[in-house]
């Protein structure tokens, strides 16, 4: 699946507008080429993979230009921030679906589940709990990705549940009200091999997809390893800085 443009102008008037149009444009299309390539070297069908574009501090006018140009996934990992953009852009719905990609909070998940299509972070069962209460009281249905550590024994990381762990938590998940779940998510370690990373992250999910069918989700790679991911398995990739550029400080 890919971004292709709507078949209307780029939002925005001023040269600027226009100007950041283009950039976003031919990042855009270098993502695309790596993905293909990507695709091509693994033995696998082109459009096997979905971009997801990671617009965490990019103003809601850079995901505006994204959606005119046929983008359908965007990631965030602020709920403050998220839930502004996400009402702000009300009208590209349901076009534009958010992806939660962050740590939640239990005490934000209710708020997060107001907004989000996707939460990919999901790493123990209170947070899916409440979650689905959140879900269930906005009469939603959230997408759930498990979130697997794909740290090295017993390294501190960004989140996640163990490998062994994920099929009781999948269990769990799959019954509460609200969610469906869809698969697993993994970040690689930096530094470290990506490769052993994303291959540990393709063996849990093929697990998880014989005994949740329709879990078959793998979400992993950003921009500087998508390559990895893809030849491991990757159905979805989250990529930013590649396509928006460099992030502004966040104070």
């Amino acid at each position: 699946m890919r971004c292709e443009p709507r078949g209307r102008q780029v939002s925005g008037d001023s040269s600027a507008g226009v100007d950041r149009a283009a950039e976003i444009a031919a990042g855009l299309s270098e993502v695309r080429t790596r993905i293909d390539r990507a695709c091509a070297a693994a033995d696998r069908p082109a459009g096997s993979v979905q971009l997801i574009v990671v617009t965490k501090t990019f103003p809601a006018s850079d995901v505006r230009i994204l959606h005119d140009l046929g983008c359908s996934e965007v990631a965030e990992n602020k709920d403050q921030e998220a839930r502004a953009k996400a009402a702000e852009l009300a009208d590209t719905a349901p076009a534009l679906r958010w992806h939660m990609i962050g740590q939640v909070q239990r005490n934000k998940a209710r708020s997060v589940a107001a907004w989000a299509d996707v939460v990919e972070s999901v790493d123990r069962l209170p947070l899916a709990e409440a979650l689905s209460a959140g879900a269930v009281a906005a009469n939603r249905s959230i997408e759930i990705l498990l979130q697997v550590s794909l740290d090295p024994g017993e390294a501190a990381g960004r989140g996640g549940v163990r490998p062994a762990d994920v099929p009781d938590l999948a269990a769990r998940v799959a019954a509460l009200p609200g969610l469906a779940l869809r698969g697993v998510m993994g970040v690689a370690p930096f530094p470290g091999d990506p490769d052993a990373a994303f291959g540990l992250l393709e063996s849990v999910g093929r697990r998880l997809e014989t005994v949740a069918p329709g879990a078959d989700r793998i979400s992993a790679g950003m921009s500087g390893d998508l390559e990895h991911a893809i030849r491991h398995g990757a159905t979805h990739v989250r990529i930013g800085g590649a396509i928006l550029g460099k992030r502004a400080a966040v104070g």
